[in-house]
């Protein structure tokens, strides 16, 4: 065999390797499938879980998870990564002028049937764009509205509704669900400032 045989073979190979897994969409439980067609755009159907075809090369596959997520606000959160999923504690000023650092977890969940509207009109980085601003935003206006010692004290589960229902305001018509909001800790922010430095 000559070696221009051998290499057609090879780029053969490679060629049905890339045809074959280009055939196939694997959706795993907790997932669904939204497909971009090079000639509708993204699809209004999802796929669901289990095992697909779709068009190689004219067709593309992007998982999104239909779970709930943790969206966890703490001082373990690296920032560098825009696209992950929580934020660092967010500083607030409180109804007496007391400045705070807040930590908690939001608990999220994409609507299944709005997952194509959300990745053709804002795309993968949702978290950067709508989700982190969001979150940062209600959290230092509900703070706002409430003493320091109303919610660190008997007025905490006042404040977790009244952010709850602020963020379903904004997120709802997007496509995202508010599943609940659990602050775990709220202190002065030269506290967080020095355990962060420490």
């Amino acid at each position: 065999m000559s070696s221009g045989e051998s290499l057609d073979k090879l780029m053969y190979s490679f060629v049905m390797e890339d045809v074959l897994k280009g055939i196939f969409i694997y959706v795993p439980p907790g997932y669904v499938a939204c497909v971009y067609d090079l000639g509708r755009g993204v699809l209004k159907k999802v796929l669901t879980p289990g095992l697909h075809l779709k068009i190689p090369f004219w067709q593309k596959a992007k998982l999104f998870n239909t779970q709930t997520l943790e969206y966890s606000i703490s001082r373990d959160f690296n920032l560098e990564n825009e696209k992950a999923l929580g934020d660092i504690p967010i500083a607030a000023v409180t109804q007496d002028g007391k400045k705070i650092g807040v930590e908690g977890t939001v608990l999220l969940r994409l609507d299944i049937h709005q997952i194509p509207s959300i990745w053709q009109t804002i795309g993968e980085d949702f978290v950067a764009k709508i989700v982190r601003p969001s979150i940062r935003s209600r959290i230092r206006m509900v703070m706002s509205r409430f003493d320091k010692q109303d919610i660190i004290g008997h007025k905490r589960d006042a404040v977790e509704t009244e952010l709850k229902n602020e963020l379903e305001r904004i997120f709802y018509s997007r496509g995202i669900y508010v599943e609940n909001i659990l602050l775990s800790e709220i202190a002065d922010v030269a506290d967080f400032i020095k355990t962060t430095r420490e």
